[in-house]
């Protein structure tokens, strides 16, 4: 009788136990990925100095912020991102989704008064709604490895002027100010002992909650995982690794954690950096390095036990049936839709942030270390980029736009099954308090216009009805103030900025065949009359930074005029004309990166965007 009841709890238990693992792969996961969130909280006092920021002449709050002119020329917006990133937030709230991934620059430039008032953010979010936040380190988190001095010239002083606020009296020059500099040590660049241990409870160290954590040094396995063992393996000291060519030791914040069951998150490291030829000798030296903004290229040189890592948990997650899913700061895979070879050959090898494009090296060797998706960021764009080895591993790289610049969204994840991930991007385009700093700005206007400023930026923007049309506006400025002017070889641009969208069209001196395709479209040639190259222009940074997301803002008649103009462009004899098509045609055509479904299984995306 007493076996005959054993067995019979035993029984119940197993099938209390399979129920429970059939209703964990029943219900649909969600994961929501901010990446450059580029936060710095602008109503945050320093800790060290009385000063408060500045009044607001409407509302009578005070604030530190940077001045208008230097987020325009600028690829990340400074101010108004704060109030994005809280609209984003309670957004993820309200879909009830309660796992969050910061993948990289979620502070700008590492300053404690920044990470602090992030931290904070966070743990309130945590503690109200039961949302877990699990972030890596980006560029701007640790710009270099261990903390230095620093100091910003264009923060927004009384009266609309530039005002300095530096962590020492000696990294700028006072007789440039108008204003009297401010001195903090809230302001100097956290390293990674600092950021990481005021981040340490979003994922950087083992939570109680935790059902798996693990570092690339950790030396104990899935099956004897204890809390105790892995608080001990996390130390920051026993996470280094040893920079190439030298004998320095330098931190690597990479983990592994198994927040769901069933579900690996995988932090990735990528900030790499490059000791210089000479090294001062000194412990601890900030200027021994290079920043790390050019990502993975240099992680398979100075960090390469990283790839042994990955592969590592990749074969694990896979023994062990689990679904792995990436994340970094840095993309895996080529992110100009394939046309980084194009411009290349027209803009320069060091312009359009070329630098900072994966070589075809690194896709492979991640997709043949067992990664199928990857979270990165540091472009602040929206793209999707897949690639497939010699070997059949395809691997599927996901970039997250910024909230912090065009197009402002972030991305959900819905885990579907094993073999099926859903990818939303959600477009924070309605912003509470976007434009309650505005006020501030029209005093900056008025002084520039005082002492009449250079290329002073466009007023317009403060009519912005919305977040997602001041981002507009920020990249349209951005592309005037900066782009143009940085990117653009002055020659090719001459040439072509004042010309209409007609004008580019008969740069094919063959009518007939001009006319045959403006027929089989419905269109004619005045129809390509109400706008010029620098409209063009702006599209295609429009595309480029927002891919999909920019269709319907471009608008589908605006887009069959430059897919005919592409076309018909290739047909011109100027060879820069013709790299110019197929780098717009190109940036028009990606892969799927609005909605869209990855079939794990058989390595293909499909498009759920409704066109």
């Amino acid at each position: 009788m007493a076996f005959k009841n054993f067995c019979w709890v035993l029984s119940l238990v197993v099938l209390i136990s399979c129920k429970t693992e059939q209703h964990l792969h029943d219900q649909k996961i969600k994961i929501a990925f901010i990446a450059d969130a580029h936060l710095q909280d602008i109503f945050a006092k320093f800790e060290d100095s009385n000063y408060q920021g500045i009044q607001n002449p409407v509302t009578g709050e005070y604030a530190n912020i940077r001045t208008m002119n230097a987020q325009l020329h600028s690829t990340r917006i400074f101010n108004e991102n704060y109030f994005a990133f809280l609209e984003a937030l309670n957004d993820i709230v309200k879909r009830g989704i309660k796992q969050v991934v910061l993948p990289g620059d979620f502070s700008d430039d590492g300053q404690p008064v920044h990470v602090r008032g992030l931290r904070k953010i966070l743990n309130e979010y945590s503690q109200k709604y039961g949302i877990s936040f699990y972030v890596t380190t980006g560029n701007h988190d640790v710009v270099r490895p261990f903390s230095q001095d620093a100091v910003k010239t264009d923060f927004l002083g009384k009266d609309g002027k530039e005002q300095i606020i530096s962590s020492s009296e000696n990294n700028f020059n006072a007789s440039k100010s108008e204003l009297v500099p401010i001195i903090t040590a809230d302001i100097k660049n956290w390293g990674y002992k600092e950021t990481i241990e005021e981040m340490r409870d979003f994922g950087f160290f083992p939570k109680k909650t935790d059902l798996y954590w693990e570092t690339p040094f950790s030396n104990y396995t899935y099956q004897e995982y204890n809390f105790e063992e892995a608080q001990k393996e996390s130390a920051l000291e026993k996470r280094t690794y040893t920079i190439k060519n030298t004998n320095l030791f330098l931190p690597d914040a990479s983990y592994l954690v198994e927040p769901i069951q069933g579900i690996w998150l995988l932090a990735i490291d990528a900030n790499a950096y490059v000791p210089n030829e000479k090294l001062s000798g000194k412990p601890s030296d900030p200027h021994d390095f290079s920043g790390a903004n050019t990502g993975y290229n240099n992680v398979l040189i100075y960090k390469s036990h990283l790839l042994k890592w990955v592969k590592k948990v990749a074969e694990q997650a896979k023994a062990k049936g689990k679904i792995l899913i990436a994340f970094s700061h840095y993309p895996m895979v080529e992110f100009n839709d394939n046309a980084s070879s194009e411009l290349k050959q027209l803009f320069g090898a060091d312009k359009m942030q070329l630098q900072r494009v994966p070589n075809e090296d690194v896709a492979q060797q991640f997709a043949d270390a067992g990664i199928q998706v990857h979270f990165g960021g540091h472009m602040h764009i929206n793209d999707t980029g897949v690639r497939t080895t010699a070997k059949g591993n395809t691997l599927f790289n996901i970039q997250t736009p910024s909230l912090a610049a065009y197009m402002p969204a972030y991305k959900i994840l819905t885990i579907d099954s094993d073999s099926e991930l859903e990818v939303e991007t959600v477009v924070i385009g309605k912003v509470h308090k976007f434009n309650s700093l505005f006020p501030f700005y029209e005093e900056e206007y008025s002084h520039l216009k005082e002492i009449k400023s250079k290329n002073i930026w466009n007023k317009e923007i403060l009519k912005a009805k919305d977040y997602e049309e001041f981002t507009n506006w920020h990249l349209k400025e951005l592309v005037r103030l900066r782009f143009l002017p940085e990117d653009f070889p002055t020659e090719f641009l001459k040439s072509i900025v004042d010309l209409s969208g007609r004008d580019l069209l008969e740069k094919n001196k063959n009518r007939e065949e001009v006319a045959k395709d403006l027929k089989e479209n419905s269109l004619i040639l005045s129809d390509f009359e109400s706008w010029n190259v620098f409209d063009m222009i702006f599209d295609f940074y429009r595309l480029k930074s927002a891919d999909e997301l920019a269709f319907s803002k471009i608008g589908k008649e605006r887009l069959k005029q430059y897919e005919i103009i592409c076309r018909q462009l290739k047909k011109a004899d100027d060879p820069k004309l013709i790299l110019w098509a197929e780098i717009f045609h190109k940036t028009m055509n990606g892969e799927p990166s609005d909605h869209f479904k990855i079939d794990l299984k058989n390595g293909k995306i499909h498009n759920l965007s409704v066109k």
